[in-house]
């Protein structure tokens, strides 16, 4: 008979102390953040303000959605460890928590820590769009992507800034940049498509709608904008099988593609809501 073995209730010397906040990581990297948190906790115990292991217990509630919690390890995380990463991690629990101008203040602190650090310019371009500052997201954007201009992410938050702002020559470019980094990027393909959608360019959205449907094909927000892009173009019968498409699943979703499908220029208008639940649905079996 094997004896059960337990895991022990405190922590030893440096060696399991540093053993422990490896099995953290690799539970964080290995998308196990509830198993995470319960080791730095432990961790936690025995040295309650240890910088990495608050660093660490801060990533997996925020993993689980849990920004309002994450804040305070931050807070004391970035206190000790005066880091970029750090910071910027911070700053996300705290906008996710709602606190906007607060995580402001904490990315820009990170955009001027050395080495720089890219993910803290998207991060600060992403807060300022959402904050309508389109201008200020630009220039950090740009920043970014004078430090990292491989990442892709940069490219693409460029991209939707400049959509917001309805300049959709400079998204076409930072989409396009994207693409040649990343070509099957979802985000990116979403984009492009919507920057030549909004001018009229119809025939190369619909083409990077479908690449994007191609590795997305739930998304019923895509399929309903590729529908109006081949309505555009003359091939309705295509265009309707999209919003057919669309329409499948939850009331939602059925709602969504009708009220679509009636406001489109070239679409289509029922009186009677039962015709139009067997044109998008099919006749009831």
């Amino acid at each position: 008979m094997v004896a059960e073995t337990r895991r022990p209730t405190t922590l030893g010397g440096s060696a399991d102390r540093g053993s422990a906040l490896q099995r953290a990581q690799s539970a964080l990297d290995g998308d196990r953040p509830q198993e995470a948190q319960r080791i730095a906790e432990e961790f936690l115990k025995t040295d309650p303000r240890h910088a990495r292991a608050l660093h660490v217990l801060g990533c997996a509630l925020l993993m689980q959605g849990r920004a309002a919690d994450a804040v305070a390890p931050f807070e004391t995380a970035a206190r000790e460890l005066r880091d970029a990463e750090t910071d910027t991690l911070f700053a996300i629990a705290l906008r996710r928590a709602g606190r906007s101008e607060d995580a402001l203040s904490r990315l820009k602190r990170a955009t001027k820590r050395r080495p720089p650090y890219a993910a803290a310019f998207h991060e600060l371009g992403y807060l300022l769009s959402s904050l309508g500052r389109y201008d200020e997201a630009v220039d950090a954007l740009g920043r970014g992507l004078e430090i990292a201009p491989m990442m892709p992410e940069l490219s693409i938050q460029l991209g939707y800034v400049s959509l917001q702002r309805r300049n959709c020559a400079d998204a076409k470019l930072a989409f396009a940049r994207a693409l040649e980094i990343s070509p099957t990027s979802p985000d990116a393909l979403y984009g492009m498509a919507r920057a030549h959608q909004e001018i009229g360019e119809n025939a190369p959205a619909a083409d990077y709608f479908r690449r994007f449907l191609s590795g997305k094909p739930d998304n019923a927000e895509a399929w309903l904008n590729l529908g109006h892009c081949l309505l555009e173009l003359g091939q309705r019968h295509a265009g309707y099988e999209c919003f057919r498409t669309a329409a499948r699943g939850d009331p939602k979703r059925y709602g969504n593609a009708l009220t679509s499908l009636a406001s489109a220029g070239r679409g289509r208008f029922w009186l009677r809501p039962s015709v139009a639940a067997q044109f998008l649905r099919g006749p009831k079996s």
